[in-house]
């Protein structure tokens, strides 16, 4: 499963379980159960909230030499690529990760960048 997968499960289970208003959120004296976004906020920020529903989600900045790391693994990734074709290749040193996502859920663990 990808991430996505797995916060659309959680998020509908979640959504199905409180349909009859057992968990709210208030906002300007409005009841209402949380938006998908306000969930994984959640999730992030409320340990007990995140147990109960089984999803853990981590979220920290990457170091300068992770990024770094990771350039260097593109850049490895792209040339060979681009070596095998014969051809030569702009690298793109832009859109280099600065966040890893930790997402647990069921044991099991996917990690990705943004």
């Amino acid at each position: 499963m990808t991430k996505e997968q797995i916060i659309d499960e959680v998020y509908e289970y979640y959504c199905i379980s409180y349909k009859d208003g057992h968990e709210f959120y208030e906002d300007a004296e409005v009841k209402r159960s949380f938006t998908k976004e306000e969930f994984i906020n959640k999730c992030k920020t409320d340990t007990e909230f995140s147990e109960r529903w089984g999803l853990k989600i981590e979220e920290r900045e990457l170091s300068l030499e992770e990024r770094n790391e990771i350039r260097d693994m593109q850049y490895f990734k792209n040339n060979l690529h681009q070596a095998l074709k014969g051809s030569d290749t702009k690298i793109d040193w832009e859109n280099i990760p600065t966040k890893l996502i930790t997402i647990t859920y069921n044991n099991e663990t996917i990690e990705s960048y943004e």
